[in-house]
């Protein structure tokens, strides 16, 4: 029983000493970086909801592939240990969509599994969004679909063709 307590002293003495000097390693370019992985994650996602714009099927699987890559290089920070569960596995489940994207080269199928992927996103959003960042969840009335834009102006990524500017703002961050 002593052994044990002396072991859990231990442990959580380590796991504060390693809470405090992940604090105290906190520097400008630490936070710099950050933002960059954050810019890069958001334009990514962007530049695949921009290629469903132009009905690509390979520039989806390409920017598929980049949001796939940002995404698994990013840190999760300041979040309780129920809300880091919650926020890596829609990262994960987020990987898994542009994986989807990617071997999937018919683009309304493509379609289909941005519409999933665009919802995780957004619920991911606040976490990926750098700070001098506005982004805007957009909404097609006709399916219920929703995407993420930079810009309050519509340009819907399910109907290129047919109802480019139909859509509306939902919510902002």
């Amino acid at each position: 029983m002593k052994k044990l307590v002396v072991l859990a002293f231990l442990f959580l003495s380590s796991f504060a000493q390693a809470q405090l000097t992940s604090k105290e390693e906190v520097t400008p370019e630490l936070v710099e970086k950050r933002e960059a992985q954050k810019k890069e994650i958001t334009q990514n996602y962007l530049a695949l909801k921009n290629s469903f714009l132009l009905s690509d099927s390979l520039a989806v699987a390409k920017n598929a592939e980049a949001l796939k890559n940002s995404l698994k290089n990013f840190r999760f920070k300041k979040l309780s240990l129920e809300k880091m569960n919650e926020a890596t596995t829609s990262r994960k489940q987020i990987i898994e969509l542009a994986d989807q994207l990617i071997s999937n080269k018919n683009i309304n199928k493509q379609r289909k599994v941005f519409e999933t992927l665009s919802v995780k996103y957004w619920e991911q959003a606040s976490k990926f969004k750098a700070a001098d960042a506005t982004l805007y969840l957009q909404i097609c009335p006709m399916t219920g679909a929703v995407w993420t834009s930079d810009s309050k102006e519509i340009k819907n990524p399910y109907y290129p063709k047919n109802m480019l500017t139909c859509g509306e703002v939902k919510a902002s961050l």
